[in-house]
Order: C-alpha cells, then sequence, then structure tokens
C-alpha cells in the first residue's frame, strides 16, 4: 500500500511517501480502506516532535482521524462487515498506524459507522474533535438545557462542533471570535450571542451578556492567558473546561469564585488502552445527531490528496485554514 511516513521529525517536508505491506488483520480490530483523513494540530504537534513521546515508531505513519470502508473484521468483530462505512479517531500515536496511507488496521471499538448523511470527507473531518467538544460539555461541565455556556473559539475546529453540541442539547450559546467575518459562520451553527475578542475585554462582555453575573459554564478551547480570562468571565461556582492546560497560573481566581476546572485528553484511550469503547458510543450518537440535521462540519475549501500532506500541515500551521483541513486518500 501507498503511505505517507516520516522518517524523523521535523517540518512539513519530511513526509515522504512509501510503499508498505498492508497490515496484518488482528482480533478485535477491524482493516479500513481509507478514503479521507483530516489534519488536527495534534497531527502537526507529532510531526515536528513537539510530542515525541506520543509518536509512533518510525517510519510513522501519523492522522488519527479516518473514513473508509471496512475491507476485513478480526476475530472477536461482530457489529461491523466487510464494506460498511465508517468513520472515527484510531490511530496514528504510540504503537497505532495512522490513516495517511490506503489501509488501516483499528481496534473496532474506536470507530462508528458513519454519519449516512455526509460523504466521507465531511465524516474524516468530525471524530476527534466531535470526541472532545462531547467530553467537556457532557462527561466534564454537564451541559444540560437551560444553560449559559460560553465556548471561546467557535470557528475552530472543537469550538465549532461545540457550538452545534451545545445548541442541540437545549443550551444559550455564547462564542467568542477574532473577526467579524467569523460571525456568520458562528450565527449559522446557533450561537444565541457573539463576542469579538478582539474588540471587548472580558469585563465588558461579562456585563453586556450576562449583567455582570458571568458564565455558568465555559469551554476553553485556546488555553495559555486565555485561561486567566476564562476564570474572570465564571460566574461563582461555575465550571471551565480546557483542552490546552500546559501552562502556569494563578488559581486565586478560581479559589474565590469556588470554580472547578477540567481538562479534556481526547487521546488517552489510544494512549493506555482504557475505556476505547466509548470513543465508538460516542461516535454512534454524533451520527445520529449529524443525520437529525443538528450538527455539520465546518470544511476548508483547499482540496488536498494523499501527495499532498505537506501542504496541508503547511496551511493548518499558518493559521489560515477556514474549517478543518481534509486529505482524501482515495479519489
Amino acid at each position: 500500500m501507498k503511505a505517507q511516513v516520516i522518517h524523523a521529525f521535523g517540518d512539513p517536508s519530511v513526509f515522504t511517501m512509501i510503499d508498505l505491506p498492508i497490515p496484518k488483520l488482528k482480533p478485535g480490530h477491524v482493516l479500513i480502506k481509507v478514503h479521507a483523513t483530516s489534519a488536527n494540530p495534534i497531527d502537526c504537534k507529532v510531526r515536528s516532535g513537539a510530542i515525541s513521546e506520543i509518536a509512533p515508531e518510525f517510519p510513522a505513519i501519523l492522522h488519527g482521524d479516518v473514513s473508509g470502508t471496512i475491507e476485513a473484521v478480526g476475530d472477536g468483530v461482530h457489529y461491523f462487515k466487510k464494506g460498511d462505512e465508517i468513520y472515527g479517531c484510531a490511530g496514528g500515536f504510540c504503537n497505532l498506524g495512522g490513516a495517511l496511507a490506503e489501509y488501516m488496521l483499528a481496534d473496532a471499538r474506536l470507530i462508528s459507522k458513519k454519519p449516512q448523511s455526509l460523504s466521507m470527507s465531511e465524516a474524516a473531518a468530525l471524530p476527534l474533535v466531535s470526541i472532545t467538544a462531547w467530553m467537556a460539555l457532557f462527561e466534564k461541565a454537564k451541559v444540560i438545557s437551560g444553560k449559559n455556556v460560553l465556548i471561546h473559539s467557535g470557528v475552530g475546529g472543537v469550538g465549532h462542533v461545540a457550538i452545534q453540541l451545545a445548541k442541540w442539547s437545549g443550551a444559550k450559546v455564547f462564542t467568542t471570535v477574532r473577526k467579524h467575518e467569523d460571525f456568520a459562520i458562528v450565527k449559522s451553527f446557533g450561537t444565541d450571542e457573539i463576542i469579538n475578542a478582539q474588540e471587548e475585554d472580558v469585563a465588558q462582555y461579562k456585563k453586556r451578556l450576562t449583567n455582570d453575573c458571568g458564565f455558568e459554564i465555559i469551554f476553553d478551547t485556546v488555553g495559555g492567558s486565555n485561561l486567566d480570562k476564562s476564570f474572570a468571565a465564571a460566574t461563582t461556582n461555575g465550571t471551565i473546561v480546557t483542552i490546552a492546560a500546559r501552562s502556569t497560573h494563578d488559581l486565586t481566581p478560581m479559589h474565590s469564585k469556588g470554580l472547578s476546572l477540567h481538562c479534556v485528553l481526547m487521546l488517552l484511550p489510544l494512549l493506555n488502552g482504557d475505556n476505547r469503547e466509548e470513543y465508538g458510543r460516542i461516535l454512534e450518537k454524533i451520527a445520529h445527531i449529524v443525520d437529525e440535521g443538528k450538527l455539520k462540519p465546518l470544511l476548508d475549501p483547499h482540496h488536498y490528496t494523499l501527495d499532498k500532506v505537506d501542504q496541508a500541515h503547511e496551511l493548518l500551521e499558518s493559521g489560515r485554514a477556514n474549517g478543518k483541513i481534509v486529505i482524501s486518500v482515495i479519489n
């Protein structure tokens, strides 16, 4: 099979197309004929060596997100059969081969049948970001109907899915963006109130939107100094969930408000093998929500194929992408 691999860490130019044997089927696994994958910031960090400890062995096949068809099923797999169209986030880290290849071996617990209403390219954009958003909103923050939820970076990969899932749950959704051109996008996803983070500081939008009371639930997809802004924006006894907490902060504002802080590391089941079946269940729920017309992915208009993975990574790292970047493996 054709595969894009890296033999060393570095910039996007380290990708090399080579021929590799098709992975051998194992019990509890499925062999996927890959149709598409999508690029996530974590993929760039693995490629660059920024988090080398979770990279596969060289030559490494990266990328977790995958959509495709089942080519074969291993012993003990009963839910899938040859020809099923699936999606999932199932490799590209540690000892798990990734989706930048014509075939991918995946633990059957990490995938689900894809939404019927989406193309393969659209389905490939959803797994990592939708699982992350689901865990943050419903498993950590316990979002329910009627809650007010602030989602930072509403046009980001995780943020745009989180808006739609929060609306699906019946919450009132507020979101930050950084330019006026993004207003229409987040509005189309159901945002109730929009904050231009370049023009309004926390004190201003907290007063305008909550009468200075603050937000009950905040999903911070940005991290760094923005996490301090989340502490300031939260109401007393509020809940903050973040996917980016590798930074140092003064927790005095948290203590003075009695805040709860939760972190989501979506990759944990891929890294340690625990509770993988939960991801299959989440993806099954996501597929139903998509097919109900309540969730859709935002795709960058650029189209990339397997031989142009370096260009996809360059675009993602440039910060100029407008939506999830999808790479077609089968045209």
